[in-house]
């Protein structure tokens, strides 16, 4: 499904500046289920499919990075909150598990799952076919990328030859789309984008902010946020592409896939998944079936 953001989404993220400006580079040690998560009964068809050295722990220990708002973020006790945050715990009480969520740099997320120290990984990963070479995605969402300049000052994501765009280390728009379009750059002769790499979005952010770059690149729904949130600081800068599928990181070939996959699709079914996209202002970018590995159809 291809999925067109459009400005009103803008006006839903606004809201969100009323919950304030949180520190998102402070460190958390540990993580709590919201108090805003919708009440989410347990589906026993999709907690039997969890494998017992799951079960038995009678916790979904979740790996993400909450630096990425509005998806991932901290509350002002360092918690993780988000929309993401909230899906992650609804899969939990969909498989009957309490979430437990083990903060993280996003790099370190993936090897977290594969060596069996997190059971899952949330964390606005993009489904790509690089990364299914390691671990296995249930695909939850559809995001694009969205660049964001400072107001007043026009920026065109294909013509950004020279300029100083900012990203969040390790992210798609640091590994892949800023590094494809600074080697066209070079290839047609013209100077490459000066990539200014930042541990968190909100650093990323505030280059923008302060002038020390002259654009970001990130996924819409976290382009929108930083827009809100900086009141007339920044402006849209092109339209969003490259739509692709987010997915919870679970360990390849694990029987747990299929449990996520079937916890979230109870989530679909029952309305609580969309809830919590309408209340966060992300609605535009959700998903009526739930997939595995959807990235290499892209």
């Amino acid at each position: 499904m291809r999925v067109r953001y459009v400005l009103p989404a803008l006006a839903a993220a606004a809201a969100l500046m009323l919950t304030g400006c949180v520190d998102n580079s402070t460190p958390a040690t540990s993580g709590s289920e919201t108090s805003s998560t919708p009440t989410i009964a347990v589906d026993d068809a999709a907690a039997a499919l969890v494998p017992a050295e799951v079960a038995d722990t009678g916790t979904l220990v979740i790996g993400t990075d909450p630096t990425y708002a509005p998806n991932e973020f901290k509350d002002e006790a360092g918690d993780p909150i988000g929309w993401g945050v909230e899906i992650a715990s609804g899969i939990a009480a969909k498989l009957g598990l309490e979430p437990k969520f083990q903060v993280a740099k996003f790099d370190n997320i993936i090897p977290s799952v594969t060596g069996g120290k997190a059971d899952i990984g949330s964390s606005s990963f993009t489904d790509t076919v690089e990364r299914q070479q390691q671990v296995d995605f249930v695909n939850y969402y559809t995001a694009g990328i969205q660049w964001a300049s400072a107001a007043g000052k026009d920026v065109d994501p294909n013509n950004a030859c020279g300029l100083k765009v900012a990203v969040q280390a390790t992210t798609f728009e640091d590994t892949d789309e800023v590094p494809a379009k600074s080697d066209a750059c070079v290839a047609a002769g013209k100077p490459p984008i000066d990539k200014l790499k930042f541990d968190t979005q909100d650093a990323a952010t505030n280059a923008v902010v302060l002038g020390q770059a002259d654009a970001l690149s990130a996924d819409s729904p976290v382009t929108l946020y930083a827009i809100a949130q900086t009141g007339d600081k920044l402006q849209l800068a092109g339209e969003t592409f490259d739509v692709a599928p987010y997915g919870m990181v679970v360990a390849k070939g694990s029987e747990l896939t299929v449990a996520v996959q079937a916890a979230l699709q109870s989530m679909v079914d029952d309305g609580s998944y969309q809830a919590i996209l309408d209340e966060w202002g992300v609605a535009d970018g959700g998903i009526d079936e739930i997939t595995i590995n959807a990235g290499a159809n892209g």
